[in-house]
């Protein structure tokens, strides 16, 4: 620990987007970590703009698809790992602060026992609206105010997996870049364009939308399988976990679906109704 003032030591703090090269940190309380783990919670992301994400797998995904990495922490004990010590080097190339630290460090930033051997921080992206391109037939997910991490992050992987052209944040919606919500992307967030809007700049978006408006309803009386979506762009609209679309996206909405349901459950998990929906809704172009 240092002797300084906190004030003092405040002032020295560097700054994670300015390059170098920075070896051998153990402690916690090391000025460049605390910044590092202030990013766990939105405050510090929103202030800098920045997230974490964690492991070899989602840092190299993310330098594989140009996303700007500002720093990369390293557990400085698995280094003689082919692939860490590859990361590494690319990450120096790229211009990013590379910090060999040990597992402890790591552990408090990920507040994980058995934390992952790398994290990255990267700058946040997003997209507008008017940027997303849906091609000719392209489908985007737009989210009414869903709020838990998981969720989203499976949507956004699940999206992924579909070929789908990104996801439009509506309202208050979770923050994409949550280092929960980053871990259940497993990799998909480097992949899927994001947008965010309010429910009005959305709305007035939608009326110049050249494409099917689809979303799901319990007051949906068109089964899920009877549109045709293949041939144009698609908005699928899916609601907050708890109360579903809100009335204007509701209204606003060409065709009000429903999932077909069996058993006693009230609902789906939107995460699956989300997928069921995708899947339909890219049948034709997936078929084998």
């Amino acid at each position: 620990m240092s002797d300084e003032p906190e004030g003092e030591r405040r002032e020295k703090r560097p700054d994670l987007s300015a390059p170098g090269r920075v070896k051998g940190l153990s402690s916690v309380s090391n000025p460049i970590i605390k910044d590092i783990r202030a990013l766990g919670a939105k405050k510090g992301r929103d202030e800098t703009g920045l997230f974490i994400a964690e492991g070899l797998k989602l840092v190299l995904d993310a330098i594989d698809t140009g996303w700007d990495m500002k720093t990369l922490v390293v557990a400085k004990s698995q280094l003689h790992n082919p692939l860490l010590e590859k990361a590494a080097a690319r990450a120096v190339a790229l211009g990013a602060d590379l910090v060999e630290a040990s597992e402890k460090v790591l552990g408090a930033i990920t507040r994980r026992d058995n934390p992952q051997s790398a994290i990255g921080v990267f700058k946040q992206r997003t997209v507008s609206l008017d940027r997303l391109d849906f091609g000719k037939d392209g489908v985007v997910v737009a989210l009414d105010r869903v709020r838990d991490p998981g969720n989203l992050g499976t949507i956004l992987r699940t999206i992924d997996a579909v070929g789908a052209k990104g996801v439009i944040l509506i309202g208050d919606c979770v923050d994409p870049f949550s280092l929960e919500t980053v871990r259940a992307t497993m990799g998909s967030i480097f992949a899927v364009p994001i947008a965010r809007a309010s429910e009005g700049q959305f709305l007035g978006w939608r009326t110049k939308f050249r494409g099917l408006v689809a979303g799901t309803h319990m007051a949906g009386t068109v089964d899920y399988r009877t549109p045709d979506y293949a041939g144009r762009p698609l908005i699928l609209l899916m609601g907050n976990e708890q109360s579903g679309l809100s009335e204007p996206l509701a209204k606003a909405c060409e065709q009000l679906l429903r999932i077909p349901q069996a058993g006693k459950a009230d609902s789906l998990n939107l995460a699956i109704a989300t997928g069921v929906m995708l899947f339909e809704a890219r049948r034709k172009a997936l078929a084998l």
